[in-house]
């Protein structure tokens, strides 16, 4: 316990040094909430509600983009994180000083936990000040929907680290996962407007569930059983295979 909460504090240093991070992490999902909230602002409209799910435009994208951080930092910047450690050797270095495999992995999740839990308050702290945004109806559910996309995308950052060659191809991958599951997952146009191929697309995105499970909660529709099953089978996928394919070298 000791060796990962040292190893947690330097890697929570690392990260913060990161201009990816910053950018991906804090930067860009408070850039979009507001140009679109400047778009189409946070008033219920009749001709939109079953769009935005009965409610305003901010209201509908703010937990959505909370979805989004999570995304970030578990395919952008955690892939590229520990593919570099792998090229730089620092990887072997762990291995030979007896960190544990269990120590690495939770050290990069503990770390993913705090970035997600400052960015979101972030994000919402502007959506409050600047469109008047409603707060979560349901914060009990809210909070365990929250951890489970946590882990569902660190799991896949982690299994994206550990199966990408390089640097180059984890940066890459994680980007173009990044703006496709943001374009077509519910991220940005709202499932609705899309066409049925791009709706068949985004039900094949991990982003769709997660924003499905923390969405509901927050505008007061409960539990989402579907999505927490197929988030929490995505976890427990992805963890295994980290486990079977990963290398320290």
């Amino acid at each position: 316990m000791k060796s990962l909460l040292k190893l947690t504090w330097v890697e929570l240093k690392l990260f913060f040094r990161e201009p990816l991070t910053m950018v991906f992490t804090f930067a860009l999902p408070v850039v979009f909430l507001l140009v679109l909230g400047g778009v189409f602002g946070n008033k219920p409209d009749t001709s939109t509600l079953h769009i935005y799910r009965g409610v305003g435009a901010v209201n509908y994208y703010n937990p959505a983009y909370i979805a989004l951080v999570l995304a970030s930092i578990g395919i952008v910047t955690m892939p590229v994180h520990l593919a570099a450690y792998r090229e730089r050797r620092v990887l072997k270095r762990f291995h030979a000083s007896s960190l544990s495999l269990r120590d690495v992995i939770g050290s990069q999740i503990l770390v993913a936990f705090g970035l997600a839990i400052i960015s979101s308050i972030l994000l919402t702290i502007v959506s409050f000040i600047v469109y008047k945004s409603d707060a979560p109806k349901m914060w009990y559910l809210l909070i365990p929907a929250f951890i489970l996309g946590t882990l569902c995308f660190t799991s896949l950052g982690v299994l994206l680290g550990a199966i990408l060659p390089n640097t180059r191809a984890a940066q890459g991958v994680g980007l173009m996962l990044f703006f496709v599951m943001m374009m077509v997952g519910g991220a940005g146009p709202p499932r609705e407007v899309l066409g049925s191929v791009m709706r068949y697309v985004g039900d094949a995105t991990p982003i769709w569930y997660v924003i499905e499970l923390i969405q509901d909660p927050w505008l007061g529709f409960g539990w989402q059983v579907h999505a927490s099953l197929i988030v929490g089978g995505i976890t427990i996928a992805a963890t295994a295979l980290t486990v079977k394919y990963f290398k320290w070298d």
